[in-house]
């Protein structure tokens, strides 16, 4: 390695399908059909899975929850309280583009640092932050 580059580490395929598994074991105990998306560490889409009836417009909400963990390590549901009490920041933030600000994502870390993201969608956002955990102990 010269001193111009870096090693990174990232979630393997093997270990994205273990966490979408169980999260889908997850969500058929809870009986709600889910949409549940692992990134890597750059937050491209590395395993998906849309579960027969979950909702279309979770497709899209499941992979913006596994992005956003990874752009600063904080899970979806922490973004809220993070901007609410500062107003530049609260007011310029939403328009990024793909953060999502409740809960349902999380960051995959690792003794190596964030290996990548987890994201679900399909329910309501804590019903959604059940089964990401699901899939969260999958790994």
């Amino acid at each position: 390695m010269s001193e111009n580059t870096f090693q990174k580490n990232s979630i393997t395929s093997a270990a994205a399908q273990r966490m979408i598994a169980a999260a889908e074991a997850k969500a058929r105990e809870m009986g709600k059909p889910m949409c549940i998306a692992v990134c890597d560490s750059d937050g491209t889409l590395k395993a998906f899975s849309r579960m027969d009836g979950a909702p279309l417009l979770s497709v899209q909400i499941s992979q913006d929850k596994a992005y956003t963990t990874i752009g600063f390590g904080l899970a979806t549901h922490e973004w809220y309280d993070f901007v609410k009490n500062d107003p530049p920041l609260l007011h310029g933030i939403i328009k990024t583009e793909r953060l999502i600000v409740f809960g349902g994502g999380f960051p995959i870390q690792t003794a190596e640092g964030i290996i990548g993201g987890i994201g679900v969608s399909g329910g309501h956002w804590t019903d959604d932050m059940e089964v990401a955990k699901a899939g969260l102990e999958g790994l």
